[in-house]
């Protein structure tokens, strides 16, 4: 017996991703959503729909007066979550606090944990205080709340630098700030507090050791409410920016079978001593010698759950509606296993180029999972035609892979991000691809600092080796003329002279971003000899055109290539090895004609602001007539 109908109060790939699981419980489902959010693909899951506001989150999927509205006029039995969206982009408001009386008042159950374990753990003050209680490893720091800038100076000096300052209703990274010295703490204080005002409506902060160069390692809990508990083993999650997790991996390549279990054992005892019932997450830093810290808990199912699940089997939104369901659990603790190992990347419409990830907006014009191939999960609440808009998160996807070990998960994982079609705005696949197969990261040499010691002067892509461009221009200039030879077929039109387009070869100029290349091109069948750089390369394809993907072999090894935009001029845009690359490929004539073309005059950007990524104006801090 479970229930009849589940109001799912969220948005985008977790609010899927719960609709999928009451499908195969037989529960009915009621999608919420904002008027920007009618067409949204977890609105077309679910069985029913109830619009609670216009775009902005506070007046919609956080308006809690609309969302009971909605529970009342569908008849929903059950509510899911009932704390924060896995993307990081809700947070649990004041106003949520004396709804869940009236909704229990209203017979409508909550899947998720009960209002004492979410204010608890919700507030990082007192939850640190709960973890010293229960016997948790905790980060030495100020237990109390900070009341100004000077106090914040006062306390960071007794604790001793680096620290860090973060807000005490916060996540998702939002509200946190490093301080190495008394100047950084003032800043950090106020920008923080900000921050927390802002995004939590809690301005509280607090501080504490800051763990320099830790590994951020998380233990996934599920509860009942009949007293027990469970540990379902690690999620690494060490490779982040700004405090916001990019890769997750279970199990972890550091955690020995000793640790493992003091570790879940103490976030089990966590989870008991505030009566937790149902899945949530105890979040460590483990230094390098193994110490590991109480960091918070997550009263919710987190982004990363899918590679928890890769690994032990389990559905955990079907544990967490039974547990929900007043169901005791159906596992000990000796049946979780450790089967395979599973990679999670968050595929962001985002430019990895700034800041290792400025948000972008959009409308996907072409959107392609990679779903084909196989151990690949993609978690998404979008299709073709979606918005990536500034009201909401802008994850993509979770792309998740399994394998039977860890280099058999990172292998399909490189294969998953190369067939990913992502078109109409900018994305992240170039990083999360390089990330993965990065010396540090396959041997598992990481931490927290993983992204800014590779990459100290930020992201800038693929750094070809000498072999690799040579098969890039390969590819380039066999793809340019197999689509030069298509064109003539359907168009009649001749763009290489006939007497030339009769015989098998061609000699090209190709000009890369780091100069220009004479490449030969000679065809047979199916297959192009190129001489590039002295070295000749045979390149093969179907050269199926009409595919946004192209399997190209070169000299016997195998790449998927996207051919993102090509124009009359020559201008072609590739997506090689996950980083996207732009060239011009000329004829020796046209080449030679090229010398003669005037140049484009850069845009005079001295007068102009421009932001690096959509937003909205809160302060300006200068008026007419002042010195900048």
């Amino acid at each position: 017996q479970t229930f009849e109908k589940l109001l799912v109060a969220n948005r985008g790939e977790i609010a899927c991703r719960v609709i999928k699981t009451c499908k195969k419980m037989g529960i009915k489902t009621v999608a919420i959503h904002s008027d920007v959010d009618a067409n949204a693909v977890h609105v077309q899951m679910a069985d029913e729909a109830a619009c609670v506001g216009p775009a902005p989150s506070g007046q919609s999927y956080l308006n809690m007066d609309a969302i009971m509205g909605a529970v009342r006029r569908t008849g929903a039995q059950a509510v899911s979550p009932k704390e924060r969206a896995c993307c990081g982009c809700f947070v649990l408001p004041p106003q949520l606090k004396p709804s869940l009386s009236l909704q229990a008042s209203e017979g409508v159950t909550f899947v998720g944990p009960d209002t004492h374990a979410i204010q608890a753990m919700g507030d990082k003050i007192e939850s640190k205080l709960l973890a010293k209680n229960a016997k948790v490893n905790t980060i030495p720091g100020f237990d109390g709340v900070v009341k100004d800038a000077d106090e914040a100076v006062r306390i960071a000096r007794e604790i001793g630098y680096p620290v860090m300052i973060k807000a005490s209703a916060g996540g998702g990274g939002k509200g946190m700030r490093i301080a190495w010295d008394d100047e950084e703490t003032r800043e950090g204080f106020r920008f923080s507090s900000q921050e927390a005002a802002s995004s939590f409506g809690d301005d509280r902060l607090l501080i504490e050791k800051f763990i320099d160069n830790p590994r951020h390692i998380e233990i996934q809990v599920l509860a009942d409410k009949h007293g027990n508990a469970l540990w379902l083993n690690e999620r690494e999650c060490s490779i982040q920016r700004r405090n916001q997790k990019v890769v997750e991996e279970a199990p972890s390549t550091f955690l020995d079978p000793e640790t493992r279990r003091a570790m879940g054992e103490q976030a089990v005892a966590l989870a008991k001593a505030v009566k937790y019932s149902s899945a949530g997450t105890v979040e460590f830093l483990v230094d390098s010698s193994k110490n590991f810290y109480f960091l918070e808990m997550n009263t919710r199912l987190q982004v990363e759950h899918p590679v928890t699940e890769c690994i032990t089997g389990l559905d955990l939104v079907q544990e967490m509606i039974r547990v929900a369901k007043g169901y005791p659990l159906r596992h000990r603790q000796a049946d979780i296993p450790i089967n395979g190992w599973a990679v999670e990347c968050r595929v962001y419409a985002e430019d990895p180029y700034k800041s290792f990830g400025l948000p972008s907006i959009g409308k996907l014009t072409q959107y392609q999972e990679p779903l084909h191939l196989p151990s690949v999960r993609v978690d998404s609440g979008i299709q073709q035609g979606s918005d990536i808009s500034i009201y909401y998160d802008p994850m993509i996807s979770k792309l998740i892979t399994y394998g039977s070990n860890r280099a058999e998960a990172l292998k399909r994982m490189e294969e998953a991000l190369d067939n990913y079609v992502i078109r109409g705005v900018t994305h992240n696949i170039s990083l999360l691809r390089e990330v993965i197969i990065h010396p540090r990261f396959v041997q598992g040499d990481i931490s927290t600092k993983f992204l800014p010691e590779v990459y100290p002067d930020g992201f800038k892509g693929h750094k070809l080796t000498d072999l690799e461009r040579r098969e890039l221009l390969a590819t380039a200039a066999s793809l340019y003329v197999a689509e030069q030879l298509r064109s003539q077929r359907f168009l009649g039109i001749q763009r290489i002279p006939l007497a030339k387009s009769q015989r098998s070869s061609w000699e090209l100029s190709v000009n890369l971003e780091d100069g220009v290349y004479p490449v030969a091109v000679s065809k047979n069948d199916s297959t192009f000899s190129v001489e590039v750089d002295g070295m000749k390369l045979n390149v093969t394809s179907e050269w199926n055109l009409a595919s946004p993907l192209l399997s190209v072999t070169v000299d016997g090894t195998q790449r998927t290539i996207q051919r993102l935009s090509r124009d009359a001029s020559g201008n072609l845009s590739i997506q090689f090895l996950g980083t996207v690359y732009k060239l011009q490929i000329l004829t020796k004539a046209a080449a030679e004609l090229s010398k003669y073309m005037p140049e484009k005059v850069a845009e005079d950007t001295s007068s102009i602001l421009r932001s690096p990524m959509p937003g909205t104006v809160v302060a300006v801090s200068v008026k007419p007539g002042d010195t900048v």
